[in-house]
């Protein structure tokens, strides 16, 4: 595939569930990588980008904008679903997420946030060339409820 050109995209390829065909559309959706300076100009482009529901004094809901490329948004999403069914580090997070005892999401809530992060995950192994470690994704991950009280 053309997607094997681009330098540690056999990198990203190591992550569970992700493979050619969803690899090769998120690419090419982004485009070329070196134009982003941040991971969240990636999610704006996306149109997963959170944006407040208000106006005036009304506060409403925080959602996802929805502007941006639908077709990125998509495979994001079927990323998203395809390593929580295939990665165990993945469904560690994604049962995080609807286990935790301080604000719990959704199961659909839960794919959205995931479908978050595989951007970050892919931006960082194209930009610093490294490697796809899954105790290094986790581990980066701070989870309020899993943390020890610290000695007085």
């Amino acid at each position: 595939m053309k997607c094997m050109e681009i330098p540690y995209a056999e990198n990203i390829l190591k992550i569970s569930g992700i493979g050619e065909r969803v690899l090769t559309v998120i690419l090419a959706e982004m485009g070329d990588i070196s134009r982003f300076d941040d991971v969240k100009e990636i999610q704006k482009l996306s149109g997963l980008g959170l944006v407040a529901c208000s106006s005036g004094k009304h506060k409403g809901q925080t959602k996802s904008s929805h502007r941006g490329r639908k077709r990125l948004r998509y495979w994001l999403f079927q990323g998203a679903k395809s390593t929580v069914a295939h990665s165990e580090e993945f469904k560690e997070l994604h049962d995080y997420y609807t286990t935790r005892s301080d604000n719990p999401l959704k199961k659909m809530q839960s794919l959205i946030v995931i479908a978050c992060k595989l951007p970050r995950v892919i931006y960082t192994i194209l930009t610093k060339g490294l490697t796809y470690n899954p105790n290094k994704m986790l581990k980066d991950i701070k989870h309020p409820d899993k943390q020890e009280a610290l000695p007085a």
